[in-house]
């Protein structure tokens, strides 16, 4: 009988043993962790069917609001194009443009794309597309005022755009130091308004939005821009901006770039908004 139950309790140990070697070796099905926290973004785009562009819409010819009030620009061609060829929808979300790069970290919207232009400050915040084309930031004065280069700016009332690049671009230059007061404004339409008034002494923004201003809204013997060789604060590139994780989105946004500039539909769009190819 003593036999008996020893066995008995050989054998209950050995089940024992098994079963905990198996739930020990048992595979594991939840997710990997890369699974889990790989980047989606793209996954995520496509699965809404659409990006959620933050712009400001009174910024022509980048993005604007024609005489019905329809959003039309450069760049909201540009972009409605990449769409299309993404296949997924562009919705437009018009924004404060001083506050635009927090309205990107907080998910509001899921791309800027409306003459951003590439700083070293801004890449320390947001991740960007290839350049798609470059400019500068200009200075408009009054026609026949007595500013004829940027060292006359001194002593002058500068004005541009709140959250701009213009203002990283005027603070930083030594000009600044000469100048009588840098005004800020919501848009750079507002700064000359306000420069056709007179109270300001000029205007700094891109050239782009300048010449546009200047010649869509017949204001040409008001204004004068000043030349390359008179001054300007600089060149810079324009890309469009994602969330800086979002890795795969913005390598999707880049392949249909590079698609659009080869194919040459890019440079169309470009010659319908200014006459000739401005893309780089």
């Amino acid at each position: 009988m003593k036999r008996r139950w020893l066995t008995l309790l050989a054998v209950i140990c050995t089940v024992a043993l098994l079963t905990a070697g198996c739930a020990q070796k048992a595979p594991d099905t939840k997710p990997t962790d890369k699974a889990q926290t790989g980047d989606q973004s793209w996954n995520k785009i496509k699965e809404k069917g659409e990006f959620v562009i933050g712009l400001d819409d009174n910024y022509p010819p980048a993005g604007f609001r024609d005489k019905a009030g329809e959003l039309v620009g450069f760049d909201i061609d540009l972009a409605k194009e990449a769409a299309k060829r993404l296949g997924v929808k562009a919705v437009f979300k018009p924004v404060q443009w001083d506050g635009v790069l927090l309205n990107l970290k907080s998910g509001e919207i899921d791309l800027i794309w409306n003459a951003l232009g590439i700083t070293p400050e801004r890449q320390q915040e947001i991740g960007f597309t290839d350049s798609y084309m470059a400019d500068r930031n200009i200075i408009v004065v009054k026609a026949g005022s007595p500013i004829k280069s940027k060292a006359d700016l001194a002593g002058k009332t500068v004005g541009l755009q709140l959250g701009s690049t213009a203002e990283p671009a005027v603070t930083k230059d030594e000009i600044s130091s000469k100048l009588k007061e840098i005004r800020k404004f919501e848009s750079p339409t507002v700064a000359l308004m306000d420069l056709d008034a007179g109270r300001i002494d000029a205007v700094v923004t891109n050239e782009m939005n300048a010449r546009y201003l200047v010649t869509t809204e017949k204001t040409a013997d008001k204004y004068y821009i000043l030349t390359e060789q008179e001054g300007d604060f600089g060149k810079e590139p324009f890309g469009v901006g994602v969330r800086m994780e979002d890795k795969t989105f913005l390598a999707e946004l880049n392949r249909v770039l590079n698609e659009m500039k080869a194919d040459g539909t890019a440079a169309k769009i470009s010659n319908e908004w200014f006459g000739s190819n401005i893309i780089k």
